[in-house]
């Protein structure tokens, strides 16, 4: 096999092994649920997880950041018993707005790596975070603090494939996604998509877009 061939195989295994394409913006893991898409039973297959609090998760959601979920469950539950949480379950994290105690309720990621993941903001992709983060962990603990965050996609030049990387976003909400194009502003994004959706979908689908 020639040097440029084998360059080019494991570049492909490498974006393989990271779970999505190159340009995709959010990280996903088949083993970590999102909160808000979640149904009962999957609910109830998470660690400490009470039929009391699985009805107060399904009451209360969507969830617009892990600090609300977290105000739910940490009266009940104690910090290790968190931990075993959101080891299985995890509200996505924007990786350029979170804060310090959100980045600190992934599982494992203790002060040394919150001082990692906040040295190199603005991120401007994911694959910025592969490299820099991969500078300090290795390949599978990479793709598992990546499953836990996001980098919004601009609405006006998202591809397809960039758009479906948005948790629970078919190929219908796709097409209503493109067909409002170009928007001018959010308050335009609010008012067409609450077309086919909820006030409180809205709110969910827009945690993941921009128009910057």
């Amino acid at each position: 096999m020639s040097i440029a061939r084998h360059l080019l195989v494991a570049t492909l295994v490498a974006g393989m092994a990271w779970g999505g394409t190159a340009d995709a913006q959010v990280g996903k893991s088949p083993s970590l649920l999102d909160p808000n898409l979640a149904t009962e039973q999957q609910l109830a297959g998470v660690p400490h997880l009470t039929p009391a609090l699985i009805k107060r998760i399904m009451d209360q959601r969507p969830f617009l950041s892990m600090t609300d979920l977290n105000a739910v469950l940490s009266p009940t539950l104690g910090k290790a018993q968190l931990a075993e949480v959101y080891g299985r379950m995890f509200v996505h994290l924007n990786l350029n707005t979170a804060s310090k105690d959100e980045i600190l309720l992934i599982p494992g990621v203790g002060n040394r790596m919150l001082h990692e993941f906040e040295e190199y903001r603005p991120y401007k992709t994911l694959a910025q975070f592969h490299r820099e983060i991969g500078k300090y962990v290795k390949d599978d603990e990479l793709a598992r603090l990546e499953s836990y965050v996001f980098l919004p996609i601009n609405l006006n030049t998202a591809s397809d494939e960039d758009i479906l990387t948005i948790p629970g976003l078919g190929n219908r909400m796709l097409r209503e996604f493109k067909e409002y194009r170009p928007y001018k502003d959010m308050a335009q994004f609010r008012r067409e998509i609450g077309k086919y959706v909820n006030e409180k979908e809205v709110a969910r689908l827009e945690r993941y877009v921009t128009l910057q």
